[in-house]
């Protein structure tokens, strides 16, 4: 994956970020954090990426908190969870 189509998957993440309400306090910083990390990776795109396991452990995180009230926020985080992980982030 080219570090464009890295830069337009965490846009679409973010954009998909600001659409969501969570439905508890808890939801709202969990996608506050992630909306954080998003933009510190989209800040660092084109710079080498180290790996952040914090980054992954969040985005599980909030797969398991949104699963069934979001189902499509949580495959975009799943999906590109995955695609972090394949990529050494």
């Amino acid at each position: 994956m080219t570090d464009p189509d890295l830069h337009e998957l965490l846009e679409k993440l973010h954009t998909e970020l600001e659409r969501t309400e969570a439905v508890d306090e808890r939801g709202n910083e969990m996608l506050r954090q992630l909306d954080a990390d998003i933009r510190s990776l989209l800040k660092r795109s084109g710079a080498k990426a180290e790996t952040d396991e914090t980054i992954l452990e969040r985005l599980q995180d909030t797969i398991d908190h949104f699963e069934t009230t979001h189902p499509r926020l949580t495959t975009m985080i799943s999906e590109m969870m995955t695609i972090l992980s394949n990529a050494g982030i």
